[in-house]
């Protein structure tokens, strides 16, 4: 074999450190090395020409590129090299940049470790085999999880290229929280006005099928072959008979169950729409609380429907739906600051974390975390957009908001920033001095983080003009006095305590996914973090993409996202998807596991360990069809090379191209 080493400087990321010149020359006395190089950009295009020349005029056929992280320019180097006639799995990236130059401070030492690196490539390289890509069928049908505005900009993009989607949610209607606000920063926009016409464009394009109030059960198959069963739940209404007019929640006599829209704080009826703009705009009957259901009496619903529509005898029903793609936009919910009762978590929605008792949450009843008060604000809420006491229905003269409550707080709640606290805080003092001129508005805050295009003139706009008050510390407790929260607390920069007598108090939680996202993601063979937000393939370079291939994400279950963001977000997780696409057939990269049939002992270990369920049971027959053993067999449109059935296996029966046993040892050895 001819190798061909070729050493990059990167500017002075590498050469600054290592001696570039030295490593070529020392590089050219390798054994089975033919020619040695360095240029100072071997990524650019005068570099990748350089290694296509030496390809073409001395015939080597093997490549040792001496560069950055393979992760960074791997494939860069690969297709120049195929397009020079040389299989691309024929050449291999040695990193002397994160491994070497950036470590090392003494040029000498990074010198003599880089030659040591570069000498383990070529004999990795001299191991290599040339390898096909995998060629695996796709459907070309998209599967979109959670109807929040992200998962309706991904659905409505990829279903406006010409491809039918399937969008999914869990709750009776599309449009996930953004439906439930009021006005939207920085712009002050209503959000309504802003979601509507996009729920109305998923509800009627022709390549998008919802399917509301449902939610995933399992997932099977691979990129571009997804199986996934989706559980429709009993709405006990004919959506295709039903017209929307409303006669059977108007008449309806439970009027006190708790609304999960209004966070607990307004109530609706059995029978019921969760918000006027709903998509689909038919009823759900909730079976929990509905007479008919329950005993067998009542059926009011039933006789005021003039279409017949009300369906007691409906049970829930299990679809396949088979596609090529899954976008996950799941959102999130909010942490719900009390002392974890059951009770406060079924009426608002909200996941709970305890250790915030001193704040009253659950206690006083005008202790409110953030997206009640939306909800208080909004003309569609409860109090039609007046800012009332959830206890006596007063206007409030001061309202006191407390950020950062469970987020940055390793003591009692989680130790990542929730992001947008700061902006809507912000908004929250706007809209409330728009609704109560004469207010107060008091901010206790530990940093204020508004990063985004006309962010920070968002929040100097509310302390400047709208005179919101912003006290920099935190609170240390509340208690109710004659009818007022007492809320203490400090200012830092004034170096002295605080005392406000308000009549509200609204607690910026924590963002946190939404219940059941760890479940959905062990379905979808995706990870997630300690906290439960799903976890992207690389934050700079994949991050829509997920180590599940064809399972993208965007929205608010990887991380607190601002709509801005969850949108652009969803933008580019179609875009990942519509590439897809728009191919006849997906190539993936054959480095996966092999398994060596004739030595397997079928113990299906690799198949338990494998975290891409990967591994499949296989028979081998003769020609006359009679069984001769079972084995293992990996499904080339799941593995992910990973490795893991390779260090599993007892009997030595897996190995990973690309990085076979033989090739490692020759690494190891070389250094001896």
């Amino acid at each position: 074999m001819k190798i061909g080493v070729f050493t990059c400087w990167c500017g002075e990321n590498i050469a600054r450190t290592v001696d570039c010149q030295k490593v070529s020359e020392e590089a050219a006395k390798i054994p089975g090395v033919h020619c040695s190089l360095t240029y100072k950009y071997m990524c650019s295009d005068p570099g990748q020409q350089l290694i296509r020349k030496q390809i073409q005029e001395t015939g080597i056929d093997a490549v040792v590129v001496a560069a950055c992280s393979p992760h960074m320019h791997l494939k860069t180097f690969r297709k120049a090299c195929e397009l020079a006639g040389l299989n691309p799995f024929l050449v291999e990236q040695a990193n002397i940049r994160e491994h070497c130059s950036w470590v090392h401070p003494d040029k000498e030492q990074a010198t003599a470790k880089a030659i040591d690196i570069i000498r383990m490539a070529v004999e990795k390289v001299k191991h290599n085999h040339a390898l096909k890509m995998i060629e695996v069928p796709v459907t070309k049908r998209a599967m979109v999880i959670g109807g929040g505005v992200a998962g309706i900009q991904a659905a409505l993009d990829i279903a406006s290229a010409g491809y039918e989607v399937v969008l999914v949610e869990k709750e009776p209607s599309i449009g996930g929280k953004m439906a439930g606000l009021s006005e939207t920063f920085p712009t002050l926009d209503c959000s309504q006005c802003i979601l509507t016409p996009r729920m109305v464009d998923a509800g009627q394009h022709p390549n998008i099928k919802l399917l509301t109030y449902s939610e995933v059960e399992s997932v099977e198959g691979y990129v571009g072959n997804f199986k996934v069963r989706v559980r429709k739940k009993a709405r006990y209404v004919d959506i295709a008979k039903c017209t929307g007019c409303g006669a059977c929640w108007n008449a309806c006599p439970q009027k006190k169950i708790p609304n999960t829209f209004d966070f607990g704080l307004g109530n609706r009826t059995a029978v019921y729409i969760p918000f006027p703009q709903a998509v689909p705009a038919k009823p759900v009957i909730d079976a929990e609380h509905c007479t008919k259901l329950k005993t067998g009496k009542c059926g009011i619903c039933e006789k005021k429907c003039l279409c017949g529509a009300i369906k007691y005898d409906d049970r829930d029903e299990v679809v396949t739906e088979e596609v090529g793609a899954i976008v996950v936009s799941t959102g999130y919910q909010l942490y719900s600051i009390s002392r974890n009762h059951a009770a406060d978590e079924q009426a608002t929605g909200h996941r709970n974390i305890q250790g915030y008792g001193e704040y009253g949450y659950g206690k006083y009843p005008d202790v409110i975390d953030a997206l009640q008060f939306e909800r208080l604000v909004s003309a569609s809420g409860p109090t039609n957009g007046e800012p009332k006491r959830p206890s006596d229905g007063k206007i409030p003269e001061k309202v006191v908001f407390i950020k950062c409550v469970g987020s940055r707080d390793n003591a009692k709640g989680i130790n990542y920033c929730s992001k947008i606290c700061c902006m809507y805080t912000a908004k929250h003092t706007m809209l409330y001095k728009h609704k109560v001129h004469h207010g107060e508005a008091h901010v206790f805050y530990m940093d204020i983080r508004s990063g985004g295009k006309k962010y920070d003139e968002f929040v100097r706009r509310a302390i400047e003009q709208d005179g919101a008050v912003y006290h920099r510390g935190r609170v240390s407790k509340i208690t109710e006095e004659d009818g007022k929260l007492i809320v203490r607390g400090a200012d830092t920069l004034a170096g002295k305590p605080v005392t406000v007598e308000a009549d509200m108090v609204v607690l910026a939680a924590a963002m946190c996914p939404t219940a059941g996202s760890e479940h959905l993601a062990q379905k979808l063979g995706v990870g997630y973090d300690e906290y439960g937000f799903l976890t992207e393939s690389h934050p700079k370079l994949r991050p829509v993409e997920t180590n599940s291939a064809g399972v993208f994400l965007c929205g608010a279950c990887q991380a607190p996202k601002d709509i801005p963001e969850a949108v652009a977000q969803a933008s580019a997780a179609a875009a990942k998807v519509l590439i897809m696409f728009s191919q006849p057939v997906l190539t993936r990269d054959p480095e996966i596991a092999k398994v060596d049939e004739q030595r397997c002992v079928a113990c299906f270990a690799c198949g338990k360990a494998c975290p891409y369920h990967a591994i499949e049971k296989a028979e081998i027959r003769d020609r006359g069809g009679n069984l001769v053993k079972t084995t293992a067999r990996v499904n080339p449109g799941l593995c992910m090379g990973c490795g893991v059935c390779v260090a599993t296996c007892p009997s030595k029966s897996i190995d990973l191209e690309g990085f076979t046993e033989q090739q490692v040892y020759a690494q190891i050895e070389c250094l001896g």
